[in-house]
């Protein structure tokens, strides 16, 4: 398996690109419904997880951790889970799935505070 830092940053990419093609195609269609949807992909998807990625990489220490590969898991578990949830709702269906992904989106921030806290932030000399 990839180091953490790479998990990260690839799917903030693939999620990035996901969110222009998403965005394009509502422009095009001029249907604008899913807007929420697909802001969600691109803050936590796009940014958030490049910033852990960053985070990570900057850290060595914490990015060796089984910690951080736990919080790879439970982040990309949770945007993958709260975009199409956020979709399902918006669409009139239950937000159980969307609770789901937000609540995975949120022990995924958790663990970001404890690795800072452990590991503090950047390479120690």
């Amino acid at each position: 398996m990839r180091d953490p830092a790479f998990l990260f940053f690839s799917a903030a990419a693939v999620c990035a690109t996901g969110g222009m093609v998403w965005g394009i195609q509502m422009a095009i269609s001029g249907d604008h419904l899913l807007a929420s949807a697909h802001a969600h992909l691109n803050l936590v998807g796009w940014v958030t997880l490049a910033l852990i990625g960053i985070y990570y990489r900057l850290t060595p220490a914490a990015n060796e951790t089984r910690l951080a590969k736990v919080h790879a898991g439970c982040a990309l578990l949770g945007v993958s889970v709260m975009v199409p949830g956020i979709a399902i709702v918006i669409q009139g269906g239950t937000p159980a799935i969307a609770a789901c992904g937000a609540f995975l989106s949120f022990a995924s921030m958790l663990i970001l505070i404890i690795a800072i806290l452990r590991h503090g932030l950047g390479a120690r000399h």
